[in-house]
């Protein structure tokens, strides 16, 4: 056997395996929803914190994860996706810890920052690798819809499955439902640090070939941009560092991609924000709220796969229009719904509607953008594009929910002045509605 062919089955050995990745996001939300969807509900039940303050510590909270995607995407690149993954389970344990101890607006401010700033070396390490297996499996012939459809199903059903172990511990106290958050991840670390494999070694600066006169232009920029080791890790020198990120920064394309794109996680994240609000209006019970989420939870893990199959045939362009329609048709009728005063069971007509209309268009969304990155990419590192397209969206919902509050402020009850935000919201969505098709990647 000759050594390249050593090699390259070592590589295929040192593959994280897909079903591992999964599991991981499967953990990873099962110990995110256990604590974060009750942080509210605590700070002011329990320490009478005002709604000013709570709005502060989840919106800190969202920006201190998808705002700083983008660095942990290029931490990620630059450590390896492995120690990267590690970091962010244990700085959200750190995080998970100071939930535990708190019991004051600047505890939990902290702990919700711990905890935002692990999802944020997370995630985009784990998107990385499944990134990686997912062009394996192009490279092998597959057909999407693939692995970031199955990434998406298995974080709905730890979604499902963190608020009802939550909801179990909040019955002792939150102290417990914290503690054992932090137990999940520090399980999760050690797992993560068995299965993962090494970073590979550094390739010897004396068995590198300078690059000749005759070598295309193109490939030397390859070259100098650097090629990644088997968990995702970057084996570049610092040029090559630097001159991916700004790579990426140049291409205009993407970059456009990215600020459209971040319209998605700012119409998704109001399901945190402006569903309260619209339950607050009809006077529904926080026990609908629970309801509400396992719903959304339960149509993705019911619908998503054939929606990427039905995606997959129609087209990136299609689906991503097709999916911004539907939320903003969801946000339309809100829009219209939101002036009514509701009784009965129309109570839960608008928000039902809303939930559905909001997860049907996520799950048109984000499957057929999230491969995207890799043409993108053009076999460069992905953790920072992974993580530029995370830290748009962050700053969006951060920039987004502060125009949005005092909107949200006349929405409590019916009325026209109730139909604000949801009008300007689904205003927002029509931009990368008709945007983003524009601005697909040409194929490689």
């Amino acid at each position: 056997m000759t050594t390249l062919e050593t090699t390259g089955q070592t590589a295929t050995a040192l593959r994280p395996a897909p079903g591992l990745l999964l599991a991981s996001q499967l953990v990873f939300n099962i110990g995110f929803y256990a604590v974060v969807p009750f942080l509210a509900l605590v700070m002011t039940r329990d320490f009478g914190l005002a709604a000013t303050a709570v709005g502060i510590v989840l919106g800190a909270r969202v920006f201190s994860q998808q705002g700083l995607f983008l660095v942990g995407g290029m931490i990620t690149d630059r450590w390896g996706a492995r120690r990267a993954v590690l970091a962010g389970c244990l700085v959200r344990v750190s995080g998970y810890l100071t939930l535990a101890m708190a019991g004051s607006f600047p505890l939990f401010l902290l702990g919700a920052v711990l905890t935002g700033m692990g999802g944020a070396l997370f995630s985009p390490a784990l998107e990385s690798l499944v990134g990686k297996a997912e062009e394996r499996r192009r490279s092998t012939g597959g057909k999407a819809p693939a692995l970031f459809a199955l990434l998406a199903i298995c974080g709905e059903i730890g979604a499902v499955a963190g608020p009802l172990l939550g909801a179990l511990l909040l019955g002792v106290s939150f102290t417990w439902a914290a503690l054992a958050g932090a137990v999940v991840f520090t399980v999760m670390a050690g797992v993560l640090w068995h299965s993962l494999p090494a970073e590979g070694p550094r390739p010897a600066p004396a068995m590198q070939k300078p690059a000749t006169p005759l070598r295309p232009a193109a490939l030397q920029t390859e070259r100098t941009e650097g090629t990644e080791g088997f968990d995702g890790s970057e084996r570049s020198g610092r040029t090559g560092r630097t001159e991916g990120t700004a790579a990426m920064l140049r291409d205009r394309r993407f970059v456009a991609f990215a600020a459209l794109y971040s319209v998605n996680l700012l119409a998704y994240n109001q399901l945190y924000f402006g569903l309260p609000v619209e339950l607050a209006r009809t006077g529904a019970g926080p026990e609908v709220l629970a309801g509400l989420f396992a719903v959304a939870s339960l149509l993705t893990v019911a619908l998503q796969w054939p929606i990427s199959r039905l995606t997959a045939r129609i087209g990136a362009g299609r689906a991503l229009t097709a999916g911004f329609i539907l939320k903003g048709l969801a946000f339309g009728t809100m829009a219209v719904l939101a002036q009514v005063p509701a009784a009965g069971t129309m109570q839960l007509l608008p928000p039902l509607l809303l939930v559905v209309g909001l997860c049907l268009g996520h799950m048109c969304i984000g499957p057929v953008a999230m491969p995207l990155v890799l043409d993108f990419a053009r076999g460069r590192r992905t953790g920072i594009y992974y993580g530029l397209l995370a830290s748009m969206g962050g700053c969006a919902v951060l920039l987004g929910n502060t125009v949005l509050g005092p909107l949200y402020a006349g929405a409590a009850q019916p009325g026209p002045d109730a139909a604000w935000p949801w009008a300007l919201l689904a205003a927002l969505t029509v931009l990368p509605a008709v945007g983003l098709p524009r601005l697909l990647p040409a194929k490689t």
